[in-house]
């Protein structure tokens, strides 16, 4: 019977890469007509508001940017990556009965009620359903507001460019800098405080796994990028009393923009890392690739884990209502234990069957035998399963083998909070979100919450913000001059730093994991803001 199987299903294998093949060509004729009608839509756009076509005769038209992706300026394989099939997952998962099962060996997790409830956080109560509506009105603005200027219109000269040196309206923002949405990483805190108390750290690494996807929630709908910090821009987010941490970010680089941010809770962990965003204009899609690596490790334990944040994809620029995927492989290492987790983000597809925004993945040990299987999405929740048993496939037609495990019913690990009520006025925020942009008595004048382009753009003050804007700019531009001149003086050497800006909490240090320079707090950022001497920062504002 086996044999007639194999045999039958060799038949229809051959028959269905015929169908796959003619779908795949069938993807490429709908790609060539969703340009064409891009470029027809750029047309129109242009004729309704009058432009004059002759003026414009020596410039590179839309078309001409569009063809030239294929060019000089684009990375082809790059833009084939988002759309072609995706290939089956790597393993077989299948779910066993442990009252049928005879294969468990291992003893259950300890955890009973991992199920993430949904709380407020203590601060957000602060925020009350009046307050959402007065900042709802504000913030409503924004749609009016973005209508007046078109993206396509400032994105067309980007291509192939870095963004973080292209002059951006605030029109495209969100009234958070990139120092607090790097902050809201922390919404799901807890998980690392329930971490603290498992038994192994097979255990532990499911829910670090969980954590690291959690950070990704609040992407779903957030297209609106960030404001850019300012070079030692700071901002702090003290919860130490109502949930047991307290955390700090600082701008130490402006190009590349990079931002270093330490956590300590007194729960038994400590976050830290350095992340330097890189994002450059595809064409069809805007690419966001964080660099740098985030380190959290367990007092109690000693357990480190590594890892590093997937890219962001930014469909629809030229066309289409925008929307953002999440894509790439995660890879999460303990490196006292050596035990791994590798996570796959599965990238949008429209001809794929799974759901979207998935994300699968497998902990292993130092022997590299499988101990749990992970699956979710990470826009909503991740659950894991307890593995009994692995085996191997039977080779498909192409000779490959996917691993088959036995597991346990699936236990929750994690599952996004509802947002909060008119949220879609709202840039769609948090309850977190909310309360990171709240002015805030004692905090260093280098906080964020102090700057005056990004409050008068979230009280919708639009002209104003960006003027502000462009005057906060050309200051950072006049005391990176004066910098540069002063360290010229100093040491004339060539091919020395000539920009010799030095962070005001943080220092740049040789990561003995990574082998990588990396920046990592040096302290008595706390205990100024006891003493209130703030005589050591810089006017940036």
């Amino acid at each position: 019977a086996c044999r007639d199987f194999l045999e039958l299903a060799e038949i229809h294998s051959r028959k269905w890469h015929k169908v796959l093949q003619y779908e795949q060509e069938q993807r490429v004729r709908l790609e060539e007509t969703i340009e064409q009608l891009a470029k027809q839509h750029n047309s129109l756009e242009r004729a309704c508001r009058g432009a004059p076509t002759n003026s414009q005769s020596d410039k590179p038209t839309q078309g001409d940017i569009l063809l030239g992706i294929k060019g000089e300026n684009s990375d082809e394989d790059e833009d084939t990556e988002y759309f072609d099939a995706m290939e089956d997952s790597s393993f077989i998962t299948v779910i066993t009965n442990p009252k049928n099962t005879r294969y468990v060996s291992a003893p259950a997790p300890s955890w009973r009620h991992c199920t993430s409830l949904p709380r407020k956080w203590v601060s957000a109560s602060l925020v009350s359903k009046n307050h959402n509506k007065e900042k709802g009105k504000a913030l409503q603005q924004n749609k009016a507001a973005y209508l007046h200027i078109n993206l396509w219109s400032i994105m067309k000269n980007c291509i192939g460019k870095e963004l973080s040196k292209i002059p951006m309206p605030v029109n495209f923002n969100e009234p958070l800098s990139m120092l607090q949405r790097l902050t809201e990483d922390l919404e799901y805190h807890e998980l690392l405080d329930k971490a603290v108390k498992c038994e192994n750290s097979t255990e532990q690494m499911c829910f670090v796994a969980a954590f690291s996807v959690s950070s990704y929630s609040t992407t779903i709908n957030r297209i609106a990028k960030p404001f850019n910090p300012m070079l030692g821009e700071t901002f702090e987010l003290d919860q130490m009393e109502e949930m047991g941490f307290r955390s700090l970010c600082e701008q130490v680089s402006h190009h590349p923009p990079a931002a270093a941010h330490h956590v300590f809770s007194k729960n038994g962990w400590t976050l830290w890392q350095e992340i330097t965003i890189s994002s450059k204009f595809r064409g069809k899609y805007l690419s966001i690739m964080p660099l740098g690596a985030i380190h959290l490790e367990f007092q109690a334990s000693g357990n480190h884990y590594i890892w590093r944040k997937s890219t962001s994809t930014v469909h629809n620029i030229i066309v289409g209502k925008l929307w953002i995927d999440q894509t790439g492989d995660i890879e999460i290492i303990n490196h006292k234990t050596k035990d791994k987790c590798l996570l796959k983000f599965t990238p949008y597809s429209y001809f794929s069957k799974d759901y979207t925004r998935k994300v699968t993945g497998v902990v292993t040990d130092s022997k590299e035998k499988a101990h749990y299987v992970l699956s979710g999405s990470w826009d909503e929740k991740m659950e894991c399963s307890k593995i009994v048993q692995s085996s191997h496939s039977s080779p498909s037609t192409e000779g490959k083998q996917k691993m088959v495990y036995q597991t346990l019913p699936a236990r929750l690990l994690w599952k996004k909070y509802p947002l909060p009520e008119n949220a879609e006025n709202m840039y769609f925020f948090s309850s977190l979100a909310l309360i990171l942009n709240e002015p805030e008595e004692g905090v260093a004048p280098t906080d964020s919450r102090w700057r005056p382009d990004q409050r008068l753009m979230e009280n919708g003050q639009w002209d104003e913000a960006n003027s502000e804007k462009q005057r906060l700019e050309e200051k950072q531009r006049a005391i990176r001059r004066k910098r540069i001149e002063a360290g010229a003086q100093e040491s004339p050497e060539e091919g020395k730093d000539i920009d010799p800006h030095v962070p005001l909490w943080f220092e740049k240090k040789l990561d003995p994991y990574t082998g990588e320079e990396a920046y990592v707090y040096k302290g008595n950022y706390w205990e100024a803001k006891e003493k209130q001497d703030w005589s050591m920062c810089p006017d940036i504002f």
